[in-house]
């Protein structure tokens, strides 16, 4: 694959790359290089964080690159996930393995680590410990988003030790790629700015875009936008979540805002950009002949130039965003229902308790 392929894949799923010319020269000089991305598991993973990472890693991968999928239990349990329960949160961590397995999730180029795995190892404490050493608390305090929180909202001193962690993890994992989404931001800057000095290393940043929640978008402005419009767990009913069944599916989409003819900040039809598009090649609009009849697109700016003209209505694309996502989430329900051990952990995180 030639340079100009890789940057156009890695373009079509980033909504900003810090800096394009350092990745450039990375795909220049290195042939395989790494990247990752952190998850905390804290229940039952949402779209975004399963087909939608699935889809965007693996374009990435197309390209060379080996990619690292972090389960962060340590940094769940700092941030109080799981009400605190490590060994609950250790058990979610194997379940969004199993949901990945089942997200169409190129296998072969993937490797799962876990911090459990190397949280006795001197060397990441040490790490660590030089991030905190060399940044403030104020700064730490500002990065309150890659946990979830809005600047400020920080609250127990393990909170604090949390964006430390994050920034060693890519260290300590070799990343020469952070590839998570706008939300984890902060602490990829941080990363940028400590690097050459404590590790002759500055990774390059590529942040993916964020799916929306299906809700109304808040009137929020500023950074804390970042947060409001994402899709969110603790907003279940904004959220399609990898196990939902049909009828979850369905319900969730009918009840999604979705104005007539505004394609702005519209969640239903950044279903269709960010997912449904990138799985069909083409996909058909069933409507009955009274109101117009099939419709066939193969490309989401026909759909969108369409949905703005008011020629196909937002039940149609509602309904029909509905019989793809259900025949995208398929295999994982088949996955969940057919194995054992996935069937086992499936049951045992929907006892878990939910804490934010």
């Amino acid at each position: 694959m030639d340079l100009g392929t890789k940057l156009e894949l890695v373009k079509s799923f980033a909504q900003e790359i810090v800096t394009e010319e350092e990745l450039k020269n990375l795909f220049e000089t290195k042939k395989n290089p790494i990247a990752y991305d952190g998850f905390e598991p804290s229940g039952i993973p949402h779209i975004a964080q399963g087909v939608m990472r699935a889809i965007n890693i693996n374009k990435l991968t197309s390209t060379g690159v080996k990619f690292k999928m972090l389960i962060a239990d340590w940094h769940a349990w700092a941030n109080n996930k799981l009400g605190g329960n490590l060994e609950n949160i250790q058990t979610t961590g194997d379940f969004f393995i199993e949901i990945w397995k089942a997200s169409g999730l190129d296998l072969k180029n993937v490797e799962f680590v876990k911090v459990n795995d190397f949280i006795n190892d001197s060397e990441y404490w040490k790490k660590v410990v030089s991030i905190a050493r060399n940044t403030t608390i104020n700064r730490i305090m500002r990065c309150g988003q890659i946990m979830g929180r809005k600047e400020g909202s920080v609250l127990q001193s393990s909170q604090i030790l949390y964006p430390c962690m994050q920034a060693a993890d890519i260290f300590h994992l070799e990343a020469d790629i952070c590839q998570l989404g706008m939300d984890q931001r902060k602490v990829n800057m941080l990363a940028r700015e400590i690097g050459p000095k404590l590790f002759s290393k500055k990774p390059v940043a590529v942040h993916h875009y964020m799916l929306m929640g299906l809700g109304q978008p808040p009137k929020s402005s500023g950074e804390d936008r970042v947060m409001d419009l994402k899709m969110s767990k603790s907003k279940p009913d904004t959220a399609i979540f990898m196990t939902d069944t049909v009828d979850d599916v369905k319900r969730k989409l009918q009840k999604a805002y979705c104005p007539e003819g505004v394609i702005e900040e519209n969640p239903i039809l950044d279903y269709y950009k960010q997912i449904i598009f990138e799985k069909y090649k083409t996909i058909k609009v069933e409507r009955p002949q009274k109101f117009g009849g099939d419709l066939t697109y193969d490309s989401f700016d026909a759909l969108a130039k369409d949905f703005k003209a008011k020629k196909v209505h937002p039940l149609d694309v509602k309904n029909t965003a509905a019989e793809y996502i259900n025949k995208i989430l398929e295999p994982v329900r088949q996955h969940f229902e057919k194995n054992k051990k996935a069937k086992e952990l499936f049951s045992k995180v929907k006892s878990f308790q939910i804490t934010r």
